[in-house]
């Protein structure tokens, strides 16, 4: 870097046409999701797969509008959509031979779109994601920062996210979807990369498990593990019986259930300040310690430098974290080491699973 002749300081060859292109990429991304939104609330990728579980096949565009409920449909715009799509990969996109008209058929991507089979569906994570309510949210992201305090969600809604979801039963059935899915989700990676993990566990109490859905799925697929699903009295209230797991009502800053092989804790502590996780964190090493249990946390690691699908995601939710959460986040290995010391976990693991969370393994000192 030098020194001008006119006394600027001179930063080389200045902004990039590649610098442009990136910032543009960032800027205008949420275009690609409000497309995803468009197809899904169109059905485009359901038409596309009349035969659930049989396969999909590709389509002209005159031949999937035909398949779809809508008499004044506008074929332009829908071709640019599915155009769009199609440069992105989330649709195939090949000429018929015959008639030279374009055919648009699922991929390993679109198929996350599909509603028969909810175990591999994102579309009630989506329709939260760019619901009107949690959008507003964004545009406060900056005035939460410069003035700290009320997130953004607070600030656009007049309200945090569980005041708000008890006045407005539609934006709550959409969030209780999305949750439901993420659970779905989330719980055939840990199943599948985890089974190990399980084996030795006796019984094992979900701190935080809500409808109880997640234990439910630990006992069904390990039916030698009493499940407890504990949570507050008025959520376990309501929970659906599931065999092998009993409700527990109670609150995770007072009291655990103790006499316990396994805590299971899956998007709890990115919730919660540093100060409420190591509370939540004692509550578990007291409830471990007549078994020398192991405590089982699913949630993200952050990690600085790479620049994996699944990195840039967590770095993501911590962003998604920041405008919905007065003091939730996410946290890197130097961030989980101290929390789980504070809390009496001296010794941990980090097990990767393909996705943007991980799960840690921790056991009292």
């Amino acid at each position: 870097m030098a020194e001008g002749t006119n006394g600027r300081v001179d930063h080389g060859e200045g902004a990039t046409p590649r610098g442009q292109a990136e910032i543009l990429h960032i800027m205008d991304s949420f275009i690609e999701s409000m497309a995803l939104k468009c197809v899904v609330e169109l059905g485009i990728p359901d038409t596309l797969n009349p035969h659930p579980g049989g396969g999909s096949y590709p389509m002209t565009l005159s031949q999937l509008a035909a398949r779809l409920p809508f008499p004044d449909l506008d074929m332009d715009r829908l071709s640019r959509v599915m155009g769009f799509l199609s440069c992105r990969k989330v649709f195939s996109a090949t000429v018929d031979k015959e008639s030279g008209e374009m055919m648009y058929g699922l991929t390993d991507s679109s198929k996350w779109l599909l509603t028969d089979n909810k175990s591999e569906s994102l579309v009630p994570t989506l329709l939260l994601a760019m619901h009107p309510c949690a959008m507003a949210a964004w545009n406060c992201m900056s005035t939460s920062i410069a003035e700290g305090g009320v997130c953004g969600f607070s600030r656009a809604n007049g309200s945090n996210l569980y005041e708000f979801q008890s006045r407005n039963h539609e934006y709550k059935r959409v969030f209780d979807e999305a949750m439901a899915c993420n659970t779905r989700v989330v719980m055939k990676s840990v199943l599948k990369h985890y089974k190990d993990g399980f084996n030795n566990v006796g019984t094992l109490v979900d701190v935080g498990g809500g409808s109880g859905a997640a234990v439910a799925e630990i006992v069904e697929a390990h039916p030698h593990i009493k499940g407890l699903n504990f949570d507050l009295p008025n959520v376990v209230a309501s929970a659906p019986k599931y065999p092998n797991v009993t409700h527990v009502g109670g609150n995770m800053f007072d009291t655990i259930p103790i006499d316990t092989d396994a805590i299971f804790l899956k998007w709890i502590l990115h919730n919660w300040s540093d100060e409420k996780c190591v509370e939540i964190l004692k509550n578990c090493w007291k409830a471990l310690q007549e078994k020398k249990g192991k405590l089982i946390i699913v949630e993200a690691v952050l990690r600085r430098e790479s620049k994996s699908l699944s990195d840039v995601e967590a770095h993501r939710y911590d962003l998604k974290m920041l405008v919905i959460s007065p003091s939730g986040k996410e946290r890197s290995e130097d961030e989980w080491r101290k929390l789980l010391k504070l809390g009496g976990f001296s010794h941990y693991n980090i097990i990767n699973i393909p996705s943007f969370l991980s799960i840690i393994e921790a056991f009292p000192g």
